[in-house]
């Protein structure tokens, strides 16, 4: 269900020997195919595309460039389905350009929330995505069985591309302990023995500071970092914040701030009460994770806080940190809000993430000879795949009495 049939997409029928290009088709009933306009664009090396993210200081001059050497390249602005684009230029530019159909977002909050807006007044679809805290939870028998292993693991993605994947898992939840306050330690004792890495900009560096600043206005308080840090580019001590569960649950809203960055948040919670409590107050996220002891020791535990996690996130896991994403049709990459604008679509994963700038177009007694190429009986080439029927096939369509 995620074929191209029109002229307009330029997408030839030989083309679609992979049969991600291909229309569906159903015998005796009205034929159907989608037109999709999803496709890369190859542009020459002076025209670049820059993925939109508090990076672009200059959001103006790079939708101009763009779009300048899509010009300079012969292909029509109208073609475009995702183009990069800022917050700022989208207002201003980006949807004055009748041509451009589904745009997609990547980035911040207030920036995509701005780009709806822009959308919604020109009365066109935006698949955003936005924040996302990426709750973890770890259980008291996971500590207890594997408790160094679990500090390594964290640290390295929490820290992975100096926790600028908006996978990066910074909320933490962890029940009040002995073998908590030593993983906490231990944490510490590695996020202070990384040399902290580069952030991408100064605008992230300022909105880093800024959420970190917000989240100890809330009550949480600083294990290790917590600041910048001279060094080359824009840098940011490798920190720690912690917060009990009563805490959390007086300011739910202001910490779950999202820190763009090498930050994350312990929530320190008192029972399992507390807990369900706090999990009842997250926000829309992509992933969600939960570590349980392999030996079953947490399994009543888990099967309170898997359902209110499940209803939060796009993507649960068990055991296994979030900022992996694999690229495989399984995979989904969105969320509930406000991690991202509807939760009825995926960034990553091939066919859905195509179908979001797919449209449905239906061929009801059209005549055999008016009909796109890829939706008539005869297959051309034999090589498409079509689905007729509810089955995927290479075979000509015939009919039956």
């Amino acid at each position: 269900m995620h074929g191209i049939t029109s002229d307009t997409a330029r997408i030839q029928s030989g083309s679609s020997e992979s049969g991600m290009f291909a229309p569906v088709k159903m015998s005796r009933k009205p034929k159907i195919a989608f037109e999709s306009t999803a496709f890369s664009l190859i542009l020459r090396p002076s025209a670049a595309l820059i993925s939109p993210s508090p990076v672009q200081e200059t959001a103006a001059t790079t939708i101009t460039s763009a779009s300048a050497g899509i010009e300079e390249s012969g292909m029509s602005m109208s073609r475009i389905s995702e183009p990069a684009v800022s917050a700022k230029a989208a207002t201003n530019t980006l949807f004055a350009t009748t041509g451009t159909a589904r745009p997609k977002k990547s980035g911040s909050r207030g920036a995509g929330l701005t780009l709806k807006a822009a959308a919604d007044a020109a009365g066109k679809p935006i698949y955003l995505e936005l924040s996302s805290v990426n709750p973890l939870l770890i259980l008291p028998g996971a500590l207890a069985e594997r408790r160094e292993a679990l500090a390594g693991e964290l640290v390295g993605s929490c820290l992975m591309g100096t926790g600028q994947f908006c996978t990066s898992p910074s909320l933490v939840v962890l029940f009040a302990g002995d073998e908590t306050e030593t993983f906490l330690d231990e944490m510490r004792q590695r996020l202070d023995v990384t040399p902290p890495t580069p952030l991408l900009s100064r605008a992230v560096a300022r909105s880093l500071t800024s959420a970190v600043s917000e989240l100890r206005g809330a009550g949480a308080e600083v294990v290790t970092g917590g600041g910048a840090i001279e060094g080359p580019g824009y840098r940011h001590a490798n920190t720690l914040l912690r917060v009990s569960g009563a805490r959390f649950l007086a300011e739910p809203h202001q910490l779950q701030t999202e820190a763009f960055g090498n930050v994350s948040l312990a929530v320190v919670v008192r029972d399992e009460e507390e807990a369900l409590a706090v999990l009842a107050q997250l926000e829309g996220n992509l992933t969600g994770c939960i570590y349980s002891d392999t030996r079953g020791s947490d399994d009543a535990l888990y099967a309170r806080l898997e359902p209110p996690l499940r209803q939060r996130v796009g993507r649960l896991l068990n055991d296994k940190m979030p900022t992996g994403v694999a690229v495989s049709p399984a995979m989904n990459h969105g969320g509930p809000y406000p991690s991202t604008g509807h939760p009825g679509f995926t960034a990553v994963g091939i066919p859905a993430a195509l179908r979001r700038f797919g449209a449905l177009y239906s061929y009801d007694n059209v005549r055999p000879s008016r009909l796109p190429p890829l939706v008539r009986d005869e297959n051309p080439g034999g090589r498409a795949w079509r689905l007729v029927d509810g089955a995927w096939t290479r075979s000509d369509v015939t009919l039956n009495g």
